[in-house]
């Protein structure tokens, strides 16, 4: 099992910056594919951000290219997101992610992490 915690969420301005991290325990792997996923109210949940733990490839939501860095320091089975010029779009409950392969599912999520930005 890989147990994941989020930390860094909070209230900002439209416009200002948060950096989100997931601390990751457990079974982990430094090969997995990491994940952040939003959910704003009344919204499906959306992907956001993913790293690869063996090469470090990113890819990107499009609404979040160029706002969004996601990366990892695997020594200390953390990975983070940081969010530069939120907009009031940005506003949801943030989660982190684990999945195995490219091939597998997310098996492993966060409880979440709330961000909220004001206009």
């Amino acid at each position: 099992q890989v147990q994941l915690v989020e930390s860094g969420g909070g209230l900002v301005q439209a416009g200002g910056s948060l950096r989100l991290s997931c601390a990751a325990s457990g079974r982990t792997d430094s090969t997995y594919i990491m994940g952040w996923f939003r959910q704003a109210p009344g919204k499906e949940r959306e992907f956001v951000a993913s790293i690869t733990g063996s090469d470090g490839y990113t890819d990107y939501a499009e609404s979040v290219k160029g706002r969004f860095t996601i990366s990892s320091n695997n020594a200390k089975n953390t990975v983070y997101l940081q969010m530069n010029l939120l907009k009031s779009e940005d506003t949801a409950v943030y989660y982190c992610a684990a999945r195995v392969t490219i091939y597998t599912g997310y098996a492993y999520w966060g409880q979440g992490t709330q961000v909220t930005v004001s206009s």
